[in-house]
């Protein structure tokens, strides 16, 4: 068998699993490893991959991260940016009616 090596570590077991699919559906064998702290050095779940496999998931799972936080910057800025400065103050953009 091949030797795995921690290509990531996740918060929780959903982010694990999400990193996990992504790797499979690359076909990049994947395995999920829960370990302490104290053991690691690291909090949290660990995503291990063939050695031999370690660049390109690193690269994948990179690229995803910068997909989602794309997308949470871009959801986030959307919900504050909602209402044009120009419309913050009725009086402003109807005057007087």
């Amino acid at each position: 068998m091949k030797e795995f090596v921690t290509v990531a570590f996740a918060e929780d077991m959903d982010l694990a699993k999400q990193y996990k699919k992504l790797l499979t559906n690359d076909d990049i064998p994947a395995v999920i490893k829960s370990q302490s702290e104290s053991s690691s050095g690291f909090p949290g779940i660990a995503v291990m991959v063939p050695e031999d496999h370690l660049d390109e998931a690193h690269v994948l799972i990179e690229s995803q991260g910068a997909y989602a936080d794309f997308y949470e910057m871009a959801f986030q800025d959307q919900d504050e940016d909602d209402i044009p400065d120009e419309f913050d103050d009725d009086d402003d953009v109807y005057g007087d009616i």
